[in-house]
């Protein structure tokens, strides 16, 4: 681990996603204070080196969407080969029956998965409060700082149950007071306004079908007192449209200006189905949208317009979602899934795999309101992924960036957060993973068999 009080030279990379800096970057107390081009040395005096030299450096990623404890339904026989409302319905009563310890080992995977994929921010969805889990975001907090990942944790929330109209069951719902006390408790008590923010906390009613009119426009209100950011779901199926359609009288969009939510507080996830003129309205509001290719496909919901949205003016980011749908947390993966998805959808003069790598640093950067994220740059945070190229997978690629998505990196070698190394060597130190994965199993069959 580098010396706090020693500057660390990550020396002569194999390739990097920056300009102007071939001989590497110069990191120190948490940020990156210099750039190092080619035929230079660092102007930094004496600094402590990291040799790169097998090694390919990319800001870290950012994942923009998830649900933490759905790692505890991968592949669920009865929500098989479903779309999204009918998957809801079968996954409903199973994420009922969560516990705090449930929920704390399907963080812990999560988390670590994201870790090893080379994550080094990642937002949260978490809107299922079931009796006895009511403190789920100090849960998720606690996790992340075991492990030391940087972390924008969403308070969730559903009001709308089925006796009202809504898709969600009674037992997953909670009243709008509940809701808006904890939200305003989670934030006061854990939100860090400050530039390199370990622990930052946003406002997320789940969706138009699960939550109440008067809790989007509560909540849109405590967000903006509170100044903190918002998020939902948008957008992402044509049974969504219909359902807004047939109780607002609208389209999502529509529904969501009248709550008050369109604005550059708000970041949406998938945003699928938006017409151009939704589009426009979108980047006007400067409101940005979490790409999730494997969730979509996996799900049939439809393709986000990537392209058309980037053209309009709006920020993308990448999100794994939940690890019910996609049924992972790997967010390099899912920068290969983004760049097939969209090259298939625009063509190969529209979409590159750097295109992909921007989705994943700066794009997401945007959407999690962070400007000291998201790229390799004087004063910006050292959070940083290193990969390897010693794979069957990578033999006899030329361009390692391009190697990196065309080939199908899925593990990092080594994962910097604010100048800390969390990731050595492929592993996390201090993490028993044969154990987690062990508990963590024996809990997901718990859940399903109870």
């Amino acid at each position: 681990m580098p010396d706090k009080d020693v500057a660390l030279w990550i020396k002569d990379p194999l390739a990097i996603l920056a300009d102007r800096a071939e001989r590497g970057v110069v990191v120190d107390k948490g940020r990156i204070i210099e750039l190092v081009p080619a035929g230079r040395d660092p102007a930094t005096p004496n600094p402590a080196t990291f040799d790169a030299g097998g090694h390919v450096v990319l800001p870290g990623l950012i994942n923009t969407h998830h649900h933490f404890y759905q790692t505890l339904t991968r592949a669920v026989p009865a929500a098989l080969d479903r779309e999204l409302f009918p998957w809801l319905q079968a996954l409903y009563p199973i994420w009922a029956r969560l516990t705090p310890e449930a929920l704390d080992l399907g963080v812990t995977v999560a988390m670590a998965e994201l870790l090893l994929s080379g994550c080094t921010l990642t937002t949260d969805h978490h809107y299922v409060f079931p009796a006895g889990v009511e403190d789920g975001i100090d849960i998720e907090i606690a996790a992340a700082k075991r492990l030391g990942l940087r972390v924008l944790l969403t308070r969730g929330s559903m009001n709308l149950s089925q006796r009202d109209g809504g898709l969600p069951p009674d037992s997953v719902v909670q009243d709008e007071e509940t809701i808006l006390a904890d939200s305003e408790r989670v934030v006061k008590r854990y939100h860090q306004a400050s530039e390199g923010a370990m622990v930052q906390i946003a406002l997320a009613p789940c969706s138009p079908f699960s939550v109440t009119t008067s809790l989007m426009r509560a909540t849109a209100d405590l967000a903006q007192r509170l100044n903190v950011r918002l998020h939902t779901h948008l957008a992402e199926t044509e049974d969504e449209n219909q359902f807004c359609q047939q109780l607002y009288k609208c389209r999502p969009l529509d529904y969501l200006e009248d709550c008050g939510w369109l604005n550059e507080r708000t970041w949406l996830a998938h945003g699928i189905h938006f017409n151009d003129g939704e589009i426009k309205r979108l980047a006007r509001a400067r409101t940005t949208v979490a790409h999730c290719p494997h969730s979509n496909q996996t799900l049939a919901s439809g393709a986000c317009p990537v392209c058309a949205m980037e053209e309009a003016g709006m920020h993308i980011g990448l999100g794994v979602d939940g690890s019910a749908s996609n049924d992972a947390s790997n967010l390099m993966q899912e920068v290969r899934a983004a760049f097939l998805l969209q090259r298939s959808r625009y063509g190969v003069g529209k979409v590159s795999h750097r295109d992909a790598l921007r989705w994943a640093t700066k794009g997401s950067a945007a959407c999690a309101g962070r400007g000291d994220v998201g790229e390799i740059a004087v004063d910006k945070m050292a959070d940083l992924a290193l990969f390897k190229l010693d794979e069957l997978r990578f033999s006899g690629s030329g361009d390692p960036l391009a190697a990196l998505v065309l080939c199908g990196a899925h593990r990092a070698d080594r994962v910097m957060v604010g100048g800390r190394w969390i990731v050595e060597n492929g592993a996390i130190p201090g993490l028993d993973l044969p154990g987690l994965i062990k508990r963590h199993s024996a809990a997901a069959r718990a859940l399903l068999s109870a």
